[in-house]
């Protein structure tokens, strides 16, 4: 026999078992408890994500879904476990636009490749940012903040929540899209980056709305457009950047629940299809709403990772643009 034959026939039995253990342990998922990590300290966004979803699977399943916060490196820290982990569906990802769709083209050399170590599940949210500056600016909608900055080039400039965050690349896509130079001033969290501009010591920010929309309320900012394609239900009375001054300026920020590449197709459709049937429900809807987010829970686990990727070339083509590096 053939030596190559015969290493094929004497592996068969070995790949066998191999799809049988793999079909077992989809048929009894979960087993144990899922560990579902935020690669972002706890307080943020998708923290509430992961209890709207993980309770609903917790109490359909009869397992725990365990928040599990691995904070750090502007979330490569959590991401690289969960890419790491074993690919049976009991560590999983809830990252957002930073780690999946930034991070790629921001860092040269990452511990991961987001599209060939992790396995998409579902676009769990689409959110837009809103574009709020200090109400001493002298400017009340976008067109006169854009004949302001071209008046004063680099003079301006808006705070983040850390360079090659959505709010980052926010102002940079401004900045291409308008024909501005404004300054770029990055800090460690939402929070002091919301404080400095409310305090006069930035002028503005591209900020996630929830922080904002108290502030906005009472007056301690100006709220001048949203990022998105369309206003927001949470701020109804903002108009988009795109209408308001800047054609073609679109920007969402995003959440996905992505495991590690090779998770059976059995575990993906699962937890796909659960994800989608809570996004369905009124809590959820009022959740969503609040937030000024909408879901993509109808999109399926292909399509979830090719709207990913196509967000990974556009900001990597936005870095290499404006010359953005990591800190």
């Amino acid at each position: 026999m053939h030596p190559s034959r015969r290493a094929i026939l004497l592996s068969m039995p070995g790949l066998a078992a191999a799809r049988a253990g793999l079909a077992q342990t989809a048929a009894a998922y979960p087993a144990r408890a899922v560990r579902v990590v935020i690669p972002s300290a706890p307080g943020g966004l998708t923290d509430g994500f992961v209890r709207l979803v993980g309770d609903a699977m917790q109490q359909a399943w009869g397992q725990p879904f365990v928040m599990d916060h691995r904070p750090g490196a502007g979330g490569i820290v959590g991401t690289e476990h969960v890419a790491r982990a074993a690919p049976d569906g009991h560590t999983l990802l809830m990252g957002n636009i930073g780690p999946l769709g930034i991070n790629p083209g921001l860092y040269p050399r990452l511990p991961y490749d987001a599209a060939r170590d992790l396995a998409p599940v579902s676009l769990v949210a689409v959110y837009p940012n809103v574009l709020v500056v200090n109400p001493a600016v002298p400017a009340r909608n976008v067109a006169e903040l854009v004949v302001l900055a071209k008046a004063r080039p680099g003079a301006l400039r808006f705070a983040s929540a850390g360079i090659g965050q959505s709010q980052h690349l926010s102002g940079e896509m401004f900045n291409v899209t308008a024909g501005v130079q404004m300054t770029h001033v990055p800090y460690r969290g939402t929070g002091p980056a919301l404080s400095d501009v409310i305090g006069g010591h930035v002028e503005m920010m591209f900020s996630n709305l929830p922080p904002a929309v108290e502030a906005i309320r009472a007056g301690r900012l100006r709220a001048l457009g949203v990022t998105g394609t369309a206003r927001s239900a949470v701020l109804p009375e903002v108009p988009t950047i795109a209408e308001a001054g800047v054609p073609g300026y679109e920007v969402f920020s995003w959440i996905a629940l992505v495991g590690p590449a090779g998770m059976p197709g059995e575990i993906v459709a699962r937890l796909h299809a659960e994800t989608a049937r809570v996004a369905r429900t009124e809590e959820a809807g009022r959740y969503y709403l609040s937030l000024g987010a909408e879901p993509r829970t109808e999109l399926s686990p292909e399509q979830a990772g090719a709207y990913m990727q196509r967000e990974r070339e556009r900001w990597a083509e936005l870095i290499r643009r404006a010359d953005i590096r990591p800190e």
